[in-house]
């Protein structure tokens, strides 16, 4: 498969862990787009942190200078926006807004009711008792 181009803010969103799409109404979409793209399946909403973690690995591989793109740090919700606003332009005047990455080479596709399940501690959960 050839490479696509995806936004940066998106790419980030999952480098980072931070939904700092620009899409709108609904922003897990990009999401759900980029793990599609990378993985060449549809995931399901559990299925999403291993694949952020695959695609992260991926991305990084492709642009190096992603593992040094960390937001910066702030406090209280206004300010913490602002922040993360003018650091995401200003990754993006540096590198560009769209990044074109390669789908992941190595993707183990995996029931989803069986890794939902794998990711149950089943023992740890509490037990009701009738009549207790």
């Amino acid at each position: 498969m050839a490479a696509r181009a995806f936004p940066l803010a998106d790419i980030l969103s999952v480098t980072t862990g931070l939904l700092l799409t620009r899409r709108t109404p609904s922003p897990g979409a990009a999401l759900d787009e980029i793990f599609e793209y990378m993985t060449g399946e549809e995931l399901a909403w559990w299925q999403a942190p291993r694949a952020a973690d695959a695609c992260t690995e991926s991305f990084i591989a492709q642009h190096p200078f992603l593992a040094d793109l960390k937001p910066p740090a702030a406090t209280g919700s206004s300010l913490r926006k602002a922040t993360l606003s003018l650091w995401l332009v200003t990754a993006e005047l540096k590198h560009g807004t769209r990044l074109a990455v390669e789908p992941l080479a190595q993707w183990a596709p995996q029931d989803k009711a069986q890794e939902l399940l794998d990711q149950i501690d089943l023992q740890s959960l509490p037990v009701a008792v009738p009549g207790a």
